[in-house]
């Protein structure tokens, strides 16, 4: 893609700018602990993500409604434990609370996103959930930072859709979407969106996996501090 001097950043929140994973983890571990649900084991979790990506990637392409999704994961998690399927969603709302206990910037985020404050336009882009994101944003401190916040709840679209972004495009100022770059961490969601909206893509992808077809990423990089030397450019 043929860029002009890139002026707007839209920023994947979890597992971009802060570890959802550290979150998820603490989160689920202390809401067996208050629910009295037992121990729950590292090959438990590790089950549990993989159902919980599983839904997040029907919730992507529209497969399935999101607040169904949200209790019905644990529904599936708690099935294959013998853990009483009827309490997904208390343990859910518990869940969602806990999540904002634990703030872990990725590759000093913060001080990345301050640095950044005033000589570009930056926004939240996020597909999670409306009091968890919101929580969230508070407790690091990205709120203030931000030019703006959009989250698919407050939408009513998620990440890759078009309707996302052009609600996006709708509320922010630009002259051009080849001044735009959004960074994040997947490839379904935050590359494929960009891809449908026609920005510039960034992938964040610390683990240097390989780019499978179907994706245009402009910009692969391990280290969010890479970020300083592609607005240079």
């Amino acid at each position: 893609m043929e860029t002009k001097r890139i002026k707007t950043i839209l920023w994947d929140f979890d597992n971009t700018l802060l570890s959802f994973d550290a979150a998820e983890k603490a989160a689920i571990l202390s809401t067996f602990k208050k629910l009295n649900l037992g121990d729950c084991t590292i090959a438990m979790l590790k089950r549990y993500s993989k159902i919980n990506k599983g839904y997040w990637e029907k919730i992507e392409k529209k497969e399935i409604d999101k607040s169904f999704a949200l209790v019905q994961r644990y529904a599936d998690f708690f099935s294959e434990y013998n853990i009483d399927t009827n309490m997904a969603a208390r343990f859910n709302a518990e869940y969602e609370v806990a999540l904002g206990d634990t703030i872990v910037y990725i590759d000093n985020s913060y001080e990345l996103v301050k640095s950044l404050k005033g000589k570009y336009k930056q926004y939240i882009v996020s597909n999670g959930a409306k009091n968890v994101q919101t929580l969230r944003l508070k407790k690091s401190g990205f709120d203030e930072l931000m030019d703006g916040i959009f989250i698919s709840d407050i939408i009513g679209a998620e990440k890759p859709s078009v309707e996302f972004f052009n609600h996006v495009f709708e509320n922010i100022k630009f002259n051009d979407k080849s001044e735009i770059l959004i960074v994040g961490d997947s490839l379904t969601s935050d590359i494929k969106g960009g891809n449908n909206a026609g920005i510039i893509t960034c992938w964040y992808n610390p683990k240097k996996k390989g780019i499978p077809g179907g994706y245009l990423v402009d910009y692969n990089i391990q280290n969010l501090n890479e970020i300083t030397s592609i607005l240079d450019k």
